[in-house]
């Protein structure tokens, strides 16, 4: 399958069931080394229109760390931190614990 029929098939998705989360996730994940532009839309959009989807916040903060984008980065992390103690996902806190202390060091922030 190439790339593109991939992508093409993820907006499919999006289109038809634009309430289920993974479909934009999945499309923003595609996104992010090719046409990084709609990788960053997509992340804001998941993380306003879909604030309870967890896997959102390891990536998009990663994703805007990557392209400079830090104050929002620690943001999105301390918003997934947050929100894995409320859902009580011990696995995804301490991943998003880990991230966010290496972000922090690589970037030389404090919490």
């Amino acid at each position: 399958m190439s790339k593109l029929s991939r992508i093409e098939m993820l907006q499919s998705f999006a289109e038809q069931e634009p309430e289920n989360p993974f479909n934009w996730y999945a499309l923003a994940l595609e996104f992010q080394n090719s046409e990084p532009d709609k990788a960053a839309n997509l992340y804001h959009k998941l993380l306003k229109v879909h604030k309870g989807y967890l896997p959102t916040y390891y990536h998009a903060a990663a994703f805007f760390a990557e392209n400079g984008d830090l104050d929002l980065a620690k943001k999105i992390y301390e918003e997934g931190i947050t929100l894995a103690l409320e859902k009580n996902e011990s696995n995804t806190l301490r991943e998003l614990k880990n991230s966010y202390q290496n972000f922090l060091f690589e970037n030389d922030l404090d919490a």
